[in-house]
């Protein structure tokens, strides 16, 4: 690749990042920085994707990219330190930053019709701070399953705040003809009528938070599943010397229920039974479900349900494993709810980056060693309908 090429290829990517993140507030109140706001982003964004970790890995990214950096970014101050880092993405707004990242991430993923939308929550375990009485940060993300982009993330202070978290979450994004999927804390009938309100299909678990209308759907299911009246979906994996058997019940019979005008949309009752052998021993679960998809797509609701799960492999084991982030200690201000942004913008990238067939970690060591690469890698998020030329 010529020289002059790997220029194009910066000045395109900086240029996006500008885009994208154009709007920041800048949260320092002096006049004449060394350091301009936009450069700082960039060299984040590059140094995560090239797998640093924090601070100080961020400032010996900079100083060792120096002169390729100075082909697209101004660096009137040089490659900017460990606490020029530090001070702006504190005192950054975390808010501010999201909703930059949510209108870049809305624009790659297009389209939300017919997608399938997983909230779920991931706790940074050592952001917590004993010392201010700050309890670890806990994020809730809308995960579109099928082209693996993160919509959109609000912060909690506990996981118990998930139900007051996901309406706002919900508010934040553009859900018209979209499939919501949530774990049992999310089934609140507000946060049903909210999933309603915005134009989309939902398919929630139930567990005891909601004990009267499990107890009722789980012994009408029974019963419908032992007499035969239910639809069923069946499959079957087998590996590593165990047997999974999964069956998938359905039922359209809601009029029934006490609370069913609780329940907007309510159109079915699910349950899905996971029959698992191994070692010679077999078990046997079972989870039930409502949902606003139709009984008789018993196989669509079957791919809904296990793509829910997706979230927890592609999203949050993927930044334990690829960025260690349960390890980070980054705990001031509002520092830690920035770099784990930074952390899904890099693992979003890495992913959609397609001319190497390796996994994130292998990614994140060739971006660290070629910089020409972490600028392929932030290329591709430009969306697909941009101008802008590769």
């Amino acid at each position: 690749m010529k020289p002059s090429a790997d220029l194009e290829k910066g000045a395109v990517g900086a240029s996006s990042i500008q885009r994208h993140f154009g709007t920041l507030p800048d949260p320092r109140v002096q006049r004449g920085q060394a350091h301009l706001l936009l450069d700082v982003v960039t060299i984040a964004i590059l140094a995560v994707i090239a797998g640093a970790k924090g601070w100080d890995d961020m400032e010996v990214y900079a100083k060792a990219h120096e002169p390729w950096l100075r082909g697209f970014l101004e660096l009137p101050g040089g490659p900017p330190s460990d606490d020029t880092f530090r001070r702006i993405f504190v005192r950054l707004n975390a808010k501010a930053f999201r909703n930059c990242f949510m209108a870049w991430m809305s624009a790659l993923a297009g389209s939300v019709a017919g997608m399938l939308i997983a909230i779920d929550g991931k706790t940074l375990r050592r952001s917590f701070d004993c010392a201010s009485g700050r309890t670890a940060l806990h994020l809730v993300h809308a995960w579109a399953a099928e082209n693996r982009v993160l919509l959109g993330q609000v912060a909690t202070a506990e996981k118990s705040n998930e139900i007051t978290a996901i309406p706002e979450l919900l508010d934040l994004l553009e859900l018209k003809g979209a499939i919501v999927t949530i774990d049992a804390m999310g089934c609140q009938r507000k946060i049903v009528e909210k999933i309603v309100e915005k134009g989309a299909d939902y398919a929630i678990a139930l567990k005891g938070n909601q004990e009267k209308l499990h107890d009722e759907v789980a012994g009408y299911l029974d019963a419908a599943i032992a007499d035969g009246g239910a639809r069923m979906f069946e499959t079957r994996d087998e590996g590593h010397g165990r047997v999974e058997v999964r069956r998938l019940y359905a039922v359209s019979n809601v009029a029934w229920l006490s609370a069913i005008d609780a329940w907007p949309g309510l159109r079915s009752l699910v349950c899905v039974e996971r029959e698992r052998t191994a070692n010679g021993k077999t078990s046997v679960e079972r989870i039930h479900y409502i949902t606003s998809i139709p009984a008789h797509h018993v196989r669509r609701l079957a791919r809904i349900i296990r793509g829910h799960w997706g979230v927890e492999n592609a999203l949050h084991w993927s930044l334990d494993v690829s960025f260690n982030e349960d390890a980070c200690r980054i705990r001031s201000g509002d520092g830690p709810e920035n770099f784990a942004l930074l952390r899904r913008i890099a693992l979003i990238l890495l992913r959609r980056e397609s001319s190497m067939r390796a996994g994130a970690p292998t990614k994140l060591f060739r971006a660290a060693a070629d910089p020409r690469y972490a600028m392929r890698v932030l290329l591709t998020g430009i969306p697909a309908e941009s101008n802008e030329g590769t």
